[in-house]
């Protein structure tokens, strides 16, 4: 087995391609040691000194490390646990697991619907080149709420990317759309 890594945007994580899928349907996201009851490989890599969060896309698993840590220390052993979690053919999530949706739960208005549309289509591709992943929470009086998940999470240049990237894109195509926040 021959796995990929990626630098991503933000120095804090880095993407890891073990070459098969990773997530058959939506993405999992693991940013603490406790929330990896569901995934047996999340709580593996979180047996790994340094490692802060962990996130898998379809194809991909990104990992974030504590800001001490040198990934030159951390890599072969990341690299490890995800060969030897695949090679067991050991499960991503248990069974039953509830897995994180592609967007915001609940009943949808119009424009919802459009803004789900835009970024599923335009920015969540874009963003999962980079590691990350971005999830609609709500949208109240003109203002979206979106969730950054993976390496877009505390990444530097993410407010740029919601900003400049994302909210223009939102406003051209839907006017009702004033500004676009990220909600942790």
């Amino acid at each position: 087995m021959f796995i990929q890594t990626e630098a991503t945007p933000n120095p804090a994580t880095l993407k890891f391609l073990p070459g098969r899928i990773v997530m058959p349907a939506g993405t999992a996201d693991f940013p603490s040691v406790e929330t990896t009851q569901r995934s047996p490989l999340a709580q593996s890599l979180f047996g790994i000194a340094g490692v802060t969060g962990v996130f898998f896309g379809s194809d991909f698993v990104t990992v974030t490390k504590d800001g001490d840590q040198d990934w030159h220390v951390m890599k072969p052993a990341i690299l490890g646990a995800i060969m030897e979690h695949f090679t067991a053919g050991k499960p991503i999530m248990i069974e039953g697991a509830p897995v994180a949706a592609a967007s915001g739960d609940g009943e949808d208005d119009d424009i919802v619907v459009q803004i789900k549309e835009l970024l599923d289509t335009r920015v969540r591709p874009a963003v999962a080149q980079d590691g990350g992943d971005i999830v609609f929470h709500s949208f109240q009086e003109g203002i979206v709420y979106l969730h950054m998940q993976g390496s877009c999470s505390g990444c530097p240049s993410s407010s740029a990317t919601l900003k400049s990237g994302i909210e223009n894109m939102l406003r051209h195509y839907i006017p009702e759309v004033v500004e676009v926040r990220a909600v942790l």
